[in-house]
């Protein structure tokens, strides 16, 4: 008899949570759901809004930081008021072998982000194309988050060796899948050569969709002053961009923090009102990662817990957001 009231009471877990009520103050109780208006994100007063928060690092490589509490830290010290779950779609365990398990270190994320009123990227974090895979992905995310106003969709994390051409149709196919679902909730749409290769996008970019915006990616220690000239030049074409993921190293994700071209891009990003994620919440031996292997899963990182680029990180995120 009580298996005939699984379904049902996952349909309610389900129904409650995605209308949860953000709690008051907080930056989802505050700006609401999001929209475009021209190249700009704006909050449900159609005000320019800026979102500044952290990434975390591959689910099935740190599943250790895809809980409750993690987010909770995020948002209360760090000042986050968006976070980055980055569902890994290759190496070992990923979505494509355990994709169970990748929904369930997801699902935590999200559910978290809800509960402390943030919003969230819910990232296809894969290097390659698996349309088929994304598809079934995100309808099962648009079904369960749609009434979620939290929720933002980052439909493929880098594409890599890959043309405009191939990103767009991808990209058409898949929000058209989450569309069918979900009408209005933001899309994050990637680009060729690591989110770089904007200038095919503004030629010739994805029309009849409302709601989209387009990735760029930084490394501040490798991609200098020509990557923000890049950039200008497609926003003026009206191009809206979201920088879902950058740090202050070389690209490879390791070698010195270049503090100053940093500083440029924070400048810059201000400036524009661009929103961005910082990455990663991780505890790789690289400069990338934010911490410490004796961190904490569940947060209460102290400074001692901290690498350099989590402290740099940290200090960003809380500038951009503590008004």
């Amino acid at each position: 008899m009580k298996r005939h009231l699984v379904f049902p009471l996952l349909l309610i877990a389900t129904l409650s949570l995605s209308s949860f009520k953000a709690p008051k103050g907080s930056p989802v109780a505050l700006n609401g759901k999001l929209h475009t208006t021209g190249s700009q994100l704006c909050n449900q007063n159609n005000s320019p809004l800026v979102l500044a928060g952290a990434s975390l690092g591959w689910h099935n490589l740190w599943p250790r930081f895809y809980n409750a509490d993690a987010v909770k830290w995020l948002a209360n010290d760090w000042k986050c008021n968006v976070i980055r779950a980055s569902m890994g779609v290759g190496l070992d365990d990923s979505y494509l072998e355990n994709p169970s398990y990748a929904l369930q270190c997801m699902t935590k994320v999200i559910d978290g982000a809800i509960k402390n009123g943030i919003y969230v990227i819910i990232d296809f974090h894969s290097h390659k194309l698996h349309t088929q895979e994304a598809k079934t992905f995100f309808a099962q995310m648009a079904a369960k988050y749609s009434r979620s106003p939290n929720v933002i969709y980052e439909i493929w994390n880098e594409p890599d060796y890959y043309t405009w051409k191939d990103v767009k149709q991808y990209s058409e196919e898949v929000i058209s899948t989450i569309r069918a679902i979900d009408t209005d909730n933001l899309i994050l749409v990637g680009s060729p050569h690591w989110d770089q290769d904007l200038d095919s996008v503004a030629a010739n970019p994805i029309l009849g969709q409302k709601n989209i915006m387009y990735t760029m990616h930084f490394y501040a220690g490798t991609h200098k002053k020509w990557l923000r000239d890049r950039t200008d030049a497609v926003m003026a074409k009206g191009i809206p961009i979201f920088i879902s993921e950058c740090a202050g190293m070389e690209a490879s994700g390791d070698g010195p923090i270049d503090k100053a071209e940093w500083a440029a891009y924070q400048d810059w990003m201000k400036e524009r009102k661009l929103s961005w994620i910082a990455w990663s919440v991780s505890d790789k031996n690289e400069t990338c990662s934010m911490l410490l292997p004796r961190a904490s899963e569940k947060g209460n990182w102290t400074g001692d817990l901290l690498k350099t680029w989590g402290k740099t990180a940290r200090e960003s995120i809380r500038n951009a957001n503590i008004k």
